[in-house]
């Protein structure tokens, strides 16, 4: 099958400009006939449903929490990138560009990045509007400071909270239109099901979280801005919420899932402290400004107190290896770097998996008051899960999973190979290749919410007019029994295995056969364990309670079950890309100074996956990478 980006035509800064003008438009009085369905509240979903709405669209707009405020973007801390120039260090919306591809690893669709970069100032003006407390410099003006993979300071900030303003900002633009009366909210509802008709998106099944009543709803669209998968691994630094339930059932259901092995390991965690943990804590890329990451360069220091190592005696190692990007090096080289000094021994802490990071040069230079200013909630937090002050002694911390690159297949349009299904967010796969950079998912996230949907779900609308349908619809109803069944069968197995015991063993399975280094033998092992785990998920899983009530531990073995199978579609992407790029890092494929090797002649591609059925294998299409503007290199931060 071949697969249509649909990207317009023309030179590359005219594209999206001269493709808006191209779309078909639906009249101001029309828009009130068409009925959009939103299943998330992240930055994403807040932005699209509040701006369909604002447009004239009926939205509905779904999320599990108790409120949309409560989205896994109020977790995000360092920034958002635009390429506003405000600090005249050189930046441009070029340059905004090329970085993303660059840091991607030369794997993401080159006009959708350029559009990214387009937008991305409109977002800082929109959310300023809004009253985003960003931070400003003493004169008033909006600040800025770098992140990985940029030798600009092109990020804003709101201190190490800016997700958390950034979606209150998109969640007032909401209650706005819940207020009008052109959004209806639903809380505490999870969505089970995608509902195809005539091959095309009509509608969801959901269950209500509190009664557990399952019931439908169309619409003319579906928009799913549901997130990562990065929970598959068990311990990552999203919130425990977070799953791969709704791109899941809507690639059982026909969309393709694109590049699953593209999984982004943070640089910067709290180390795991032990195995009653059931998550992990980000400590943002921000701190990178002014802390030095170093261990020791003799094994046998890694034991003593950090201030009693002499400057001498420590390795600087990201400064040693990338100089010309020193501590601002991008993730995946920033994480893999501290994966190999540990593995040499070097790693400090319990375990000795850790590496220090350091603000004793930035407190020198700058004063204990201006970090604490640009930090101060990170640190308190950091004090709070570990006891330690880092204004005193370095902070610990330790790669883990963080962002998933990977997601649904849209064309340029945000629309899946399904008619009527849009994807947006982190759900998709479209803008970040194999590598996130730092403060690049809030600004994609809004982009597409307020920027990108509004115009392409019109054009959808305008060019293939589709048919309304009734919840009462049969397709509706077989669905819902579908679901039903589903979950009676999680219920009667009563086996003697928690649903938590069975995620974290398949976590740590992924984690070591398929998280910061893969190999074949490896990937090979995991594809032979996890059906096996799955068939144990089956046999042996006890959900107590019951479903018609409050169930968490009913809502949290549903998502295991999802990971069950996902695993196995991650594993078989990463062992089909022989090759290395970005956070996809095959072990046999590398430079001789230990980089990721790509292989464009072979793997200049996204691997778009089809779901065939249960137990037979999907099928690969593949949309090849066209690079017009720029020429894939190879990477180099030194």
């Amino acid at each position: 099958m071949s697969l249509d980006s649909k990207t317009p035509s023309g030179p590359l800064a005219a594209k999206w400009d001269k493709h808006k003008f191209d779309l078909k438009l639906v009249n101001p009085a029309n828009k009130r006939k068409f009925d959009v369905i939103v299943v998330g509240s992240g930055l994403a979903g807040a932005s699209a449903a509040a701006s369909l709405a604002e447009l004239g669209y009926k939205v509905k707009c779904f999320c599990f929490q108790d409120s949309p405020r409560r989205a896994h973007s109020i977790a995000a801390q360092g920034g958002i990138n635009a390429a506003k120039n405000y600090q005249n260090d050189g930046d441009s919306v070029y340059r905004l560009f090329y970085d993303t591809i660059k840091g991607g690893d030369f794997r993401s669709r080159e006009a959708n990045v350029y559009r990214l970069a387009q937008v991305s100032g409109n977002i800082i003006d929109q959310c300023v509007a809004q009253g985003v407390p960003f931070a400003r410099e003493y004169g008033g003006l909006l600040a800025n400071r770098s992140f990985g993979g940029a030798q600009v300071s092109r990020t804003f900030y709101a201190r190490g909270q800016t997700g958390q303003q950034l979606l209150l900002g998109a969640y007032q633009a909401l209650c706005r239109q819940i207020g009008l009366g052109t959004v209806q909210m639903f809380p505490r509802t999870e969505m089970l099901d995608l509902v195809v008709i005539d091959g095309a998106a009509k509608g969801i099944v959901v269950r209500d979280l509190i009664t557990g009543e399952i019931s439908s709803h169309a619409g003319d669209a579906v928009v799913l801005a549901t997130g990562g998968y990065g929970n598959v691994f068990f311990l990552s630094t999203n919130a425990k919420g977070c799953n791969v339930t709704a791109t899941w059932r809507a690639y059982k259901k026909g969309a393709f899932f694109a590049n699953p092995c593209y999984t982004q390991i943070h640089p910067t965690c709290i180390p795991v402290s032990g195995q009653h943990q059931s998550k992990l804590t980000l400590m943002s890329e921000s701190l990178r400004n002014d802390g030095r990451v170093w261990v020791p360069k003799r094994k046998e220091d890694c034991s003593k107190p950090p201030g009693s190592i002499p400057d001498a005696a420590r390795d600087y190692f990201l400064e040693r290896k990338y100089p010309s990007f020193g501590n601002l090096a991008p993730r995946d080289i920033s994480s893999r770097s501290a994966k190999e000094v540990c593995d040499e021994g070097r790693g400090v802490g319990p375990g000795g998996l850790g590496v220090y990071l350091d603000f004793a040069d930035s407190i020198k230079r700058l004063s204990v008051n201006v970090v604490r200013e640009r930090y101060g909630n990170l640190f308190d937090m950091y004090e709070k899960i570990t006891g330690e002050n880092a204004y005193e002694v370095p902070m610990r911390i330790y790669p883990a999973v963080h962002y998933t690159m990977g997601g649904s297949w849209v064309d340029y349009n945000l629309m899946s190979n399904l008619p009527g299904l849009f994807v947006v967010g982190e759900a998709n796969f479209s803008d970040h290749g194999a590598n996130r950079l730092g403060a690049s998912a809030l600004m994609q996230g809004l982009a597409d919410g307020y920027f990108v949907l509004p115009y392409t779900i019109g054009h959808y609308f305008a060019s293939s007019k589709p048919a309304k349908v009734a919840p009462s619809h049969a397709e509706f109803k077989k669905a819902e029994e579908n679901i039903r069944q589903f979950t009676n069968r999680l219920l009667s197995v009563k086996g003697k295995r928690t649903p938590t015991s069975l995620h974290r063993e398949l976590g740590k399975l992924l984690w070591e056969k398929c998280g910061m280094a893969r190999n074949e033998v490896g990937l090979k092992e995991a594809l032979k364990r996890i059906p096996e785990l799955r068939q144990e998920f089956w046999k042996n899983i006890n959900v107590t309670g019951e479903n018609g009530e409050l169930n968490q531990a009913l809502e949290y073995a549903g998502r295991v079950a999802d990971f069950m199978e996902f695993a196995e579609l991650l594993c078989l992407d990463a062992l089909e890309r022989r090759e290395s790029c970005g956070g996809h890092f095959r072990e046999e494929f590398q430079t001789p100074d230990g980089e990721a090797k790509r292989d464009d002649e072979n793997f200049a591609y996204v691997a778009a996956w089809e779901y065939q059925g249960a137990d037979k294998p999907p099928v690969m299409h593949k949309e090849s990478l066209v690079y017009e503007e720029v020429h894939m290199s190879t990477r180099s931060y030194k």
